[in-house]
């Protein structure tokens, strides 16, 4: 009995060494799996495509299994790869987390913490807690991705981002979200010596779109729709903060989130706020991550910030001249009407 224990404990030893000798490949693997192309995993990976593909054999033939499938020159995740994708996800969340405990011993560590977040919320949601991150000196390092909100939740869902501020009524299975703030979206155009009704202008004027598969295209087309307003003319923007660079010049009508035209100014650009429903903004974490304690500050800053800004949004008057003594804008108090 006692010679069948230990060679149960040699074999256990030696198929537990393979397995872990299995991992630099199995991350090959799961970076494809998120990128959807051996080369843009290679570039990734700073290896040559060709190794990549070795690398994804190598755990095909292990385990007798396709990870992928080939259509046409492009690859797709097979049953089995999209069964994978989720373990494996949370298998290196594991290790980060193993790395970051073993930082946090280390005499001057420094937490890594990936975000994405849309353009707009970055000056008045996020740089005021990155600013008390750094005077506080805190122990993180950041790497921020600018991505609308659906990109932001597929960066988050493939392990690319540890956190994404997003956008959405739309819940996310395996997804972890606390709402920040209900943000109201307003109409925003030029000055006009000749006052005319929304209607006219939207059919009349340029018409400044959002980028679309971003949550504000998908309400103007909504709005549009449901309207019937056909723009005479569009203009395709990636950001909010483009669409309002061309409105403060003097060209073309959008629909933008309040928040950042909270600083448009209101020489050059009339702002009317929109009827349509406003968006919850949330927080985003994958639910099988483990936060840290100072990403777990980090988090909690940014909670305090969304109340912030939503006392600040359902408080118009209040928050103009708590803008106005601060000397840093004027705030959106929805008084702004088109005629």
């Amino acid at each position: 009995m006692k010679h069948f224990q230990e060679y149960a404990k040699r074999s256990y030893m030696v198929d537990a060494a393979s397995n872990v000798a299995l991992l630099p490949a199995l991350f090959d693997s799961l970076t494809v799996a998120r990128l959807g192309s051996v080369a843009r995993a290679a570039q990734v990976l700073h290896k040559t495509p060709s190794a990549v593909s070795q690398q994804l054999r190598r755990i095909e033939q292990h385990f007798g299994v396709r990870l992928f499938e080939k259509v046409g020159r492009s690859i797709h995740l097979s049953a089995v790869g999209e069964a994978f994708l989720g373990p494996a996800t949370r298998l290196f969340d594991e290790a980060e987390s193993v790395f970051g405990l073993l930082g946090s011993m280390s005499e001057s560590p420094l937490t890594p913490l990936r975000l994405a977040v849309s353009d707009y919320l970055g000056k008045e949601l996020l740089a005021p807690v990155l600013r008390g991150i750094y005077e506080s000196g805190a122990p993180l390092r950041f790497a921020i991705t600018t991505a609308h909100s659906a990109d932001s939740v597929r960066l988050l869902e493939m392990g690319e981002v540890d956190a994404a501020i997003v956008s959405g009524e739309a819940a996310r299975p395996g997804l972890d979200e606390h709402l920040l703030f209900k943000q109201p979206f307003a109409w925003v155009m030029p000055r006009r010596a000749q006052p005319s009704s929304l209607h006219e202008r939207l059919a009349h004027e340029p018409l400044l779109r959002l980028a679309a598969g971003s949550l504000g295209r998908s309400i103007l087309d909504a709005y549009l729709e449901r309207q019937g307003i056909s723009p005479a003319s569009t203009i395709d923007v990636p950001n909010v903060s483009l669409l309002l660079a061309y409105a403060a010049a003097g060209v073309g009508i959008g629909l933008a989130p309040v928040l950042p035209v909270l600083e448009a100014g209101s020489d050059r650009v009339e702002t009317v706020r929109a009827q349509v429903p406003a968006s919850p903004v949330k927080l985003a974490l994958r639910a099988s991550y483990r936060v840290s304690l100072p990403m777990a500050a980090f988090l909690e800053r940014v909670k305090a910030q969304g109340a912030a800004i939503a006392k600040d949004l359902t408080d118009g008057d209040e928050a103009r001249a708590r803008r106005e003594r601060r000397g840093s804008g004027r705030a959106f108090g929805g008084t702004g009407r088109a005629r």
